[in-house]
């Protein structure tokens, strides 16, 4: 297990709390779409509304209903859009929290529930600040992950849409040359990184140390700051026991389902 591992022990992503696992995504045809996703976070999108609002209602502005239809379903692929899957319940209610947060929160959303997206995590967190990507680092990932599932052309997509993605974020900054940025974590994106990494299967200082935590580009002043808002706003039950340190993120899906 690396400071890069999004499962303990590299074990199978648990889909019953709305993880995604396999050798396709989303990012074949899409970006994480954070923009769609603010709109229908605004709109308070769940699963009997999504439809309505989506392909009956057109509040993403899709200009035929083929577009339409596909939105809904690229977006359910992303974020499930339905509050009985936990990621999705987790996320709609931080984000009401800190609605600044949510270019953190989808792409978090987003790592859990497209692997290709996932694979590209570690090429991009290893960069430095103000280092150009190379994108051919982002396509030797990819492909080392799902082999020859992917045609070129394909694969040439996937490379587009996760740097377009990682833009979203804020990872990555500029448009046909990205270099990378670091972005300035928020509470509540700490927060949901620390569920992930504990329905992930991280247990005592691991879920501090692992792919989720470490997408927030947090040093370990920065980490200690954001650990006493999150304990302090109610989100995380934090204990420290000498040299260990004590977490317990089930409120947060708790809080959610209230």
């Amino acid at each position: 297990m690396t400071r890069f591992s999004f499962s303990y022990d590299e074990s199978p992503l648990n889909n019953s709390l709305g993880f995604r696992e396999g050798a396709q995504g989303t990012h074949t045809s899409r970006t994480m779409m954070s923009t769609e996703l603010a709109r229908l976070l605004e709109a308070g999108a769940d699963a009997s509304s999504a439809q309505r609002l989506i392909v009956e209602e057109n509040i993403l502005g899709k200009a035929t209903m083929a577009g339409r239809r596909l939105a809904l379903q690229r977006l359910r692929e992303l974020y499930a859009l339905d509050r009985t899957v936990p990621v999705y319940q987790v996320l709609a209610d931080l984000w009401k929290r800190e609605p600044q947060s949510l270019p953190q929160l989808a792409l978090l959303a987003a790592l859990a529930r497209d692997p290709l997206l996932r694979v590209t995590a570690k090429p991009i967190l290893v960069l430095p600040p103000g280092r150009e990507l190379v994108r051919d680092e982002i396509r030797h990932a990819i492909s080392t992950s799902v082999g020859a599932r992917l045609n070129p052309a394909t694969l040439d997509k996937v490379v587009r849409n996760t740097a377009s993605s990682w833009t979203q974020s804020g990872h990555l900054v500029g448009r046909t040359f990205k270099k990378r940025r670091r972005i300035e974590a928020k509470p509540a994106a700490l927060a949901f990184a620390i569920w992930l990494a504990q329905a992930s299967g991280f247990t005592g200082n691991d879920v501090l140390s692992n792919g989720w935590v470490t997408t927030l580009d947090l040093d370990q002043e920065r980490l200690e700051i954001l650990l006493e808002r999150v304990r302090a706003a109610g989100l995380v039950e934090i204990r420290q026991l000498g040299p260990h340190v004590e977490i317990n993120s089930s409120r947060l899906l708790t809080r959610a389902a209230a």
